[in-house]
């Protein structure tokens, strides 16, 4: 869990809006402000369990999952991956996709995929 925080935070450069805790005190969630109400959620599932009820469950691998990868927006894009590249995180090179969005790809330190996209003028979202 440190290190998604230190990533998101420090790497991403992500802001922590708000944590949740325990009545012991320790965090076990914690909400990164992506802008607009939106956020990233990340939560520890012993301490959500032990908050909530229910019961810590195994994750598996590719099972039943249907999630690929989440898309954050950046301002200059390349600047921002040479940001990242001094600071040890593998970098895919920027290219412009399909959708004529300027893209580049990293992993968090779990292994979740995560784009890149700078919007050009030529960008479907935009169109």
């Amino acid at each position: 869990m440190d290190n998604l925080v230190a990533f998101y935070k420090d790497v991403i450069g992500l802001e922590l809006k708000f944590t949740f805790k325990l009545d012991d005190g320790s965090i076990f969630g914690y909400y990164f402000d992506l802008g607009n109400t939106t956020f990233l959620e990340i939560f520890d599932q012993k301490g959500a369990t032990k908050q909530w009820g229910g019961s810590v469950t195994t994750m598996k691998e590719n099972v039943g999952v249907f999630y690929q990868h989440f898309c954050l927006e950046v301002e200059n894009l390349e600047v921002y991956c040479d940001g990242l590249k001094s600071k040890g995180i593998s970098v895919t090179d920027v290219i412009v996709g399909l959708d004529h969005s300027k893209q580049a790809w990293i992993k968090d330190p779990d292994g979740n995929a995560i784009e890149l996209m700078e919007y050009t003028k030529d960008s479907l979202q935009l169109q």
